[in-house]
């Protein structure tokens, strides 16, 4: 259970395994390379719904995250069977399948959808980040989709090491107009690639200088 993954909802959260991403600042490396995941942590989805059942009226909401949730093949249906069961669901995604988002939203499948944008939107700079080339077409599809949808949304960038404050004011001017953009503090925990803890990163009192630049330009930012 979460109080903090659902705006204002207390809600489950589902990990699912895998990504085709390589973020170097990721730190839920089990969930990205499903080698490394224990198989005994796995859950049955018939487990899931049987906890989503006895908490009926507590519950207000099912977060879906990850690894990335639009890899998997039966997204669309397992999210069927939620809404089915009367619970709203929030989707977190990196927006490398913005098709997946389309069928989900017309649909009205989902409720909420945070995606994370990792660095200026060009396959030189994501591929820095993310270690994949040519993604961007999809991303920049992917922010249209949200954009222009009828459902809450937010972006959010993690500013890593590798992330100047060049790169969040050029994806502040590309998605500028939107509902929601966060910029969220780099953690030093186990990750991908550890080696980019020597590098340096933006702390907190240089993000709130940037966010003093930026925060015009959406309905509402923050840093967190």
């Amino acid at each position: 259970m979460t109080l903090i993954d659902y705006p204002s909802k207390i809600a489950a959260i589902v990990f699912t395994i895998g990504c085709n991403f390589r973020c170097r600042f990721c730190y839920n490396t089990r969930l990205v390379d499903p080698k490394l995941f224990k198989t005994n942590d796995i859950i049955t989805e018939e487990d899931f719904f049987d906890f989503l059942n006895k908490r009926k009226g507590k519950i207000e909401a099912v977060v879906i995250t990850g690894g990335e949730p639009t890899l998997q093949e039966d997204l669309i249906t397992f999210i069927r069977k939620i809404k089915k069961n009367d619970f709203l669901v929030k989707l977190d995604t990196n927006g490398t399948n913005p098709d997946i988002l389309e069928k989900l939203l017309e649909e009205k499948l989902i409720d909420y959808i945070a995606m994370d944008i990792k660095n200026t939107i060009d396959d030189k700079n994501y591929m820095k980040i993310t270690r994949v080339d040519n993604c961007c077409r999809r991303i920049k599809k992917s922010i249209e989709i949200i954009k222009n949808s009828l459902v809450d949304y937010e972006f959010r960038t993690t500013v890593a090491p590798g992330i100047t404050k060049e790169n969040i004011i050029d994806i502040a001017k590309y998605i500028s107009g939107a509902k929601k953009y966060y910029l969220q503090e780099f953690k030093d925990l186990d990750l991908l690639d550890n080696e980019c803890k020597k590098e340096n990163w933006l702390k907190w009192n240089e993000l709130d200088e940037i966010h003093k630049e930026i925060k015009d330009l959406f309905g509402e930012c923050k840093v967190r």
